[in-house]
């Protein structure tokens, strides 16, 4: 019973966080592509909607998370500044790139997890995995070449997004597992540490202004902008869901998987994919390897428990044959 219910635990926190990542880009390219809004804003207001959120939930008892002091502040570093590159670099290649190339660039950041986990953890990936990783990265490459709408900034921004994601998913597998913020503290105190510096960054770059000229009146864009706000938490709490219960490579595996849909979906979404026969073989290169990827990651898991069950009866076995041993005249 409780292998079953680990596993469900597991699949249901892989999915979670599948739906709410999917939800989220679509949204976040309508708002920022179509109605041209400034991706900062667009930040600032996830991170004040988590702090609001978890807030008004520990004031009222509904979540639990250590209050702030100088031992949380040490704990939760240096995630809040992964964190803050990840939304912002994040939302800034969204709004820059066609979907299509965003997914698929995205898939940089399994090859960075994969060495992250590696270097920072001691986990090592088979070389079939290693293979599909690999592909994955060529067909991303492949169709970067033949892009019609290249965009430099946009290219920088994902990129830098990837190592934030790698980045992300390996520190919160460590805060989680060496610290007592648990996932509620680690998602409010990112938004909170980062509110501040992300603020500063939108008076700068005159983000609050651009942001006034959104047509505020249309309800469409005023719902959109809202769950967009609401989508931010929700991704960031399905993410450390999905880490808790299975690993930092799975995660980034899942928001991969759920690319391959968007892959396809955006090249009708935000109006700005220019197809290309050579750029489209690409996308299904690294979309293939995606799966074949998933299909390897999560049958390893399941011989992994297969043979710790096995193991763990041979052992008991054992133990009854020495005590009737120990019995017998």
């Amino acid at each position: 019973m409780t292998n079953l219910t680990s596993l469900a635990q597991r699949v249901s926190t892989a999915i979670f966080y599948a739906a709410s990542s999917f939800a989220i880009v679509v949204i976040n390219k309508l708002v920022l592509t179509t109605y041209v809004f400034p991706s900062e804003v667009l930040a600032f207001g996830q991170m004040v909607a988590t702090i609001l959120i978890l807030g008004v939930g520990k004031l009222f008892k509904l979540v639990d998370f250590p209050s702030l002091t100088l031992d949380t502040t040490n704990q939760i570093f240096p995630l809040p500044i992964i964190y803050l590159g990840n939304i912002i670099c994040g939302l800034g290649g969204t709004k820059r790139l066609n979907l299509p190339m965003f997914t698929v660039l995205r898939r940089f950041s399994i090859l960075m997890t994969m060495f992250l986990e590696y270097f920072l953890l001691g986990k090592s990936r088979s070389l079939s995995m290693q293979f599909t990783v690999y592909m994955m990265v060529f067909g991303a490459m492949f169709a970067a070449w033949y892009d019609m709408t290249f965009n430099l900034p946009g290219y920088v921004m994902v990129f830098i997004s990837d190592i934030a994601t790698a980045l992300n998913g390996v520190y919160t597998m460590k805060k989680l597992q060496g610290t007592n913020l648990g996932k509620y503290g680690i998602l409010f105190y990112n938004s909170l540490f980062m509110v501040i510096p992300t603020g500063i960054l939108v008076f700068y770059t005159d983000g609050f202004s651009l942001a006034l000229h959104a047509p505020w009146e249309n309800f469409l864009f005023t719902g959109q902008f809202v769950i967009a706000c609401v989508m931010g938490f929700i991704l960031n709490y399905s993410v450390v869901l999905c880490t808790q219960y299975n690993s930092a490579l799975t995660t980034t595996i899942v928001g991969v998987m759920k690319n391959i849909f968007i892959t396809y979906l955006g090249m009708f979404i935000g109006g700005d994919y220019v197809f290309s026969m050579m750029n489209f073989i690409g996308l299904n290169i690294s979309a293939a390897a995606s799966v074949i990827y998933t299909y390897l990651e999560f049958s390893s898991k399941k011989q992994s428990q297969e043979g710790g069950r096995h193991k763990e009866v041979e052992s008991q076995a054992r133990l009854k044959e020495s005590s009737n041993i120990k019995e017998s005249p």
